[in-house]
């Protein structure tokens, strides 16, 4: 059963969701603590250059079904124009200021 994304139990991941769900590349880029990283399937990746890809240019979309460690780990279906829909865990560290510095996925 899908999670609507204001009922997400972190502030700063419901404001990456709702981001990344509106192809807001603005509000996405808010969220993030600066010097923010990210990895895919467990290897570190240049953060421009994946949500670039993986996100903006190809309609990014997640349906989160899933929420623990108080909202900073989901289980989601996410799709795209590149890859279509898939089965993903997302993993988010987020600093006191309430900003993102690091990001996880892959598939679940």
């Amino acid at each position: 059963m899908t999670i609507q994304t204001a009922k997400l139990s972190d502030p700063a991941v419901r404001a990456f969701v709702t981001a990344v769900n509106a192809h807001d590349r603005e509000g996405f880029m808010q969220v993030l603590a600066p010097g923010a990283t990210m990895a895919d399937d467990g290897s570190d990746r240049d953060l421009a250059e994946w949500i670039e890809q993986e996100i903006f240019a190809t309609h990014g979309h997640m349906e989160v079904d899933n929420e623990s460690r108080g909202g900073r780990t989901l289980i989601a279906r996410y799709r795209n124009d590149t890859w279509g829909e898939m089965r993903t865990r997302w993993s988010f560290t987020v600093a006191d200021d309430g900003r993102i510095t690091r990001f996880e996925t892959g598939q679940a």
